[in-house]
């Protein structure tokens, strides 16, 4: 999980005792809250085995209500056995899904960053679309969190910025602030400005979940190499700037157990994937459609055949 993550380069390297006590510190800000739908729910989480987290961005922390709320940012993230790759398989926002009815939404086809709009946002919101991705994929998860996106631009300050790096000029559809191409030094709000933009790009939304899981890897290189562990005010800022922004749901494990079993996990470690899928026009309305049912990418998430499937589709893989 994208917060979880970085937390676990700022913590990686602290001898257990050092880690005990600000996983504590880390652990008491960030709020819980059950994040996944029963059916969407793994039985029991096996930190020996594979997991599969959802993470859900969105500019709303859980608990706000209100019209128009739509996920920007959805992401499975699957960690294989053995803990030294992660998998970020980008969910598209036009991928057209069968939403499960609920209060309020007598279910039906849609997009589907709809699902978090149709069950009310936040915490709701989240179970509605955990619902529709396991009807979707058949993957039960061990884990989600909702990330607040607001909040993350205080985090990439407080690390000194990212470093992105900038592959197709683009202007910002928000700001009006223009990105050229080559890498630079962005702080929070350039950052995100820029990992929001799809229009203008070649690969339009796809762009966007790439250089979406860029960020994440942009933020993980900077919190291991700003040494935080030499500066315990900055850390524990920075800790609870991270813990701050997000709300989790950890299966009933115990964060500072999920902290440790992932503490290995490197930074280059980092695999993104695109789901194998394609623009279509229905009916007037865009949306995006899955190639051949996802081209076998749900079952080997499912398993632990993920590596292999990577693999043997190399087209949909990029190493962060």
């Amino acid at each position: 999980m994208l917060g979880v993550g970085l937390a676990l380069v700022l913590l990686a390297g602290i001898a257990v005792v050092g880690l005990k006590t600000l996983s504590h510190r880390y652990d008491r800000t960030v709020a819980r809250e059950q994040l996944l739908d029963p059916g969407a729910r793994n039985d029991r989480t096996d930190l020996d085995g594979s997991l599969n987290y959802l993470l859900v961005g969105s500019d709303r922390r859980a608990g706000h209500s209100g019209p128009d709320q739509r996920s920007d940012t959805i992401l499975i993230v699957h960690v294989p056995p053995g803990r030294r790759e992660a998998y970020l398989v980008s969910i598209p926002r036009d991928l057209l899904v069968a939403i499960p009815p609920t209060s309020g939404f007598g279910g039906g086809q849609d997009k589907i960053n709809a699902a978090y709009e149709h069950g009310g946002g936040g915490q709701a919101g989240t179970r509605l679309l955990s619902a529709t991705l396991n009807r979707l994929t058949g993957i039960r998860f061990d884990g989600a969190a909702l990330i607040d996106f607001n909040g993350f631009r205080k985090v990439i300050d407080l690390l000194g910025g990212v470093q992105m790096c900038v592959d197709t000029e683009v202007r910002s559809i928000h700001t009006n602030r223009v990105f050229p191409t080559g890498c630079q030094q962005m702080d929070g709000a350039q950052a995100l400005d820029y990992v929001r933009q799809r229009y203008d790009l070649p690969g339009g939304d796809y762009d966007r979940q790439r250089h979406q899981q860029q960020l994440l890897r942009a933020m993980l290189d900077r919190a291991g190499q700003a040494d935080l562990r030499s500066n315990p005010v900055k850390l524990d800022q920075v800790l609870r700037a991270v813990g701050g922004s997000l709300t989790v749901d950890t299966n009933g494990v115990p964060l500072e157990d999920l902290l440790l079993a992932l503490r290995a996990l490197p930074a280059d470690g980092l695999r993104g994937v695109q789901l194998p899928s394609s623009p279509q026009i229905i009916d007037e309305v865009s949306y995006v459609v899955l190639d051949n049912g996802g081209n076998g990418l749900f079952e080997a998430v499912r398993g632990t055949r993920v590596p292999a499937w990577a693999q043997a589709n190399p087209r949909w893989v990029t190493r962060l």
